[in-house]
């Protein structure tokens, strides 16, 4: 599995609140958006079933 980066662009205010809830939860900014992320997309998958990607996506 690659690991791939994303750039996102946040306002400062919602930037300091990450850092106290994953701060609280004892994880990093980042940690805590992967688990936010693999949240969204576990719902998504029991509401509209499984994502199904295509190999040759290059994204």
């Amino acid at each position: 599995m690659a690991i791939k980066s994303l750039s996102i662009r946040i306002d400062d205010k919602m930037l300091n609140k990450l850092h106290v809830v994953a701060d609280y939860e004892g994880r990093s900014a980042n940690s805590q958006i992967l688990i936010l992320i693999r949240n969204l997309i576990e719902k998504y998958e029991k509401e509209h079933g499984v994502i199904v990607l295509n190999t040759d996506d290059k994204k």
